[in-house]
């Protein structure tokens, strides 16, 4: 498995250990619970891995030409390894209500489940192609989807730490 990924997968883990099915609902105002922050990141996940497997069912890869914006803000996002606040997720990636334990229990399966479909992803295609387009950011390599998701489930670390000790 990949090291960064392996990393988010045990960050993720630790982060909600021991919270309770209450805790990981528990809203404040109008801001995500825990548990919707944990089922945003599995869609994420889950929406990856299936693109990726339509990738290699196909044969080929489902990237378009980035736009000049969608390179800088891939340039930006990768070379700070920041994500900002406030940016609303994409519809398919909304939290749709599972049960929170089990998004809880399904999301370090489901990230190496991924990781192995991006290995095959890089083996079939190669290291430098462009595989794949992600709503905000256009195309992305292989490598460039791990980095994505690692600054991506930070930034939710960051809230869930900030859900846990208020």
């Amino acid at each position: 498995m990949n090291s960064s990924l392996q990393q988010l997968q045990t960050q993720i883990s630790a982060a909600v250990a021991g919270w309770s099915e209450e805790q990981l609902s528990a809203r404040r105002g109008d801001k995500w619970s825990a548990g919707e922050i944990l089922e945003h990141l599995l869609l994420t996940y889950e929406g990856t891995t299936r693109a990726l497997e339509r990738c290699l069912d196909s044969g080929k890869t489902l990237a378009t030409r980035p736009t000049l914006r969608q390179r800088l803000i891939t340039f930006a996002l990768l070379t700070t390894r920041h994500m900002p606040e406030g940016r609303k997720s994409p519809e398919r990636a909304l939290p749709k209500g599972r049960p929170v334990m089990s998004v809880a229990g399904q999301i370090a399966p489901q990230v190496g489940i991924m990781d192995a479909a991006m290995a095959r992803c890089e083996n079939k295609f190669g290291r430098h192609t462009k595989v794949l387009d992600h709503p905000v950011l256009g195309a992305l390599t292989v490598n460039q989807w791990r980095s994505f998701h690692c600054i991506h489930g930070k930034h939710h670390l960051q809230q869930l730490a900030r859900l846990h000790h208020p």
